[in-house]
């Protein structure tokens, strides 16, 4: 007996299909994005590139031109203004922001480095108190503080030095940097931390050994931050610093605007872009651990 075909015969499959291709709307669309960003950059620079050339102007040209570009390069305002000033050098001007910025830069890596290792990594008493405490520093302007500050610090003794520039960051008082660096650290596993336990580590060599060395974005951040912001600096400066010989480049630079109506704009201008180098170098030596340890600190938690 022989058996009848099936006549359920097998569907043939279908044919895979493709992915439907995506929309990338019309070509102007990109176009004009790129058009609104490239004249947001220029409006940017505009100032930037009008100081640069403002500063190789003459005198007679800064009040006629106001074009980026000098008629004739007067490259004489660099010497006027390093040397414009009586009784000072705008070299002394330079070394006495390096100082103050590199102390502060000290000051707060360290002091927050350590706080902000209490916070995300010990446990102790009214841990969760102490760090809303600390956040809440940020609400407080720093001009409501700079009397209360400044009677401390003239009791002190500290008036006209770079004492209370560079010792309070000593303290962890820029909150901040350690919500910045806590962030960061409780973003590494805690299994690091029991393994150093297990080979004999305390907190502090925990700290040194495993922590310190993983928050290495954290910390450049901070660093570039820090000179980036002592060095622009200018109404905290003014308040303590009262010797010409201490003056900072910021203040220096108020120098070259007299009260009686006699600017030198051109060396003004001129030790402006000097200042702005080192500013410049700083950020772009560090910007790529700029960047990854603002994106590691925020996305981590």
């Amino acid at each position: 007996m022989t058996t009848a075909p099936s006549t359920l015969a097998a569907a043939p499959l279908a044919p895979q299909q493709a992915p439907p291709a995506r929309s990338r709307g019309p070509w102007y669309a990109g176009t004009a994005a790129h058009v609104v960003l490239v004249a947001l950059l220029v409006v940017a620079l505009y100032p930037i590139a009008y100081m640069v050339g403002t500063s190789f102007k003459s005198p007679q040209e800064i009040a006629n031109n106001v074009d980026i570009l000098p008629r004739s390069f007067s490259p004489g305002n660099y010497t006027d203004g390093w040397t414009g000033i009586p009784d000072a050098s705008f070299a002394r001007f330079f070394l006495n922001s390096v100082v103050v910025s590199v102390g502060v830069v000290v000051g707060n890596v360290v002091s927050c480095a350590l706080a902000a290792y209490a916070f995300a990594r010990l446990r102790f008493p009214l841990r969760g108190v102490w760090f809303a405490i600390m956040i809440g520093t940020l609400l407080l302007p720093h001009h409501v503080l700079v009397i209360p500050q400044y009677v401390l610090f003239n009791s002190l003794g500290w008036i006209d030095t770079t004492l209370p520039l560079i010792v309070p960051k000593f303290l962890a008082t820029d909150a901040f940097f350690v919500f910045l660096m806590v962030q960061f650290m409780r973003g590494i596993p805690r299994t690091l931390d029991e393994a150093a336990a297990i080979d004999g580590c305390g907190p502090f060599s925990t700290f040194f050994r495993i922590v310190l060395p993983l928050t290495k974005p954290a910390l450049v951040t901070t660093t570039v931050f820090s000179f980036i912001q002592t060095w622009n600096d200018f109404f905290t400066q003014l308040v303590y610093l009262n010797d010409l010989s201490k003056y900072t480049v910021p203040i220096a630079l108020r120098l070259f605007l007299d009260s009686s109506g006699q600017n030198a704009v051109g060396p003004m201008f001129a030790m402006s872009v000097l200042s702005l180098i080192p500013v410049f170098l700083f950020f772009l030596v560090f910007q790529r651990l700029i960047v990854e340890g603002i994106n590691t600190s925020g996305i981590k938690g």
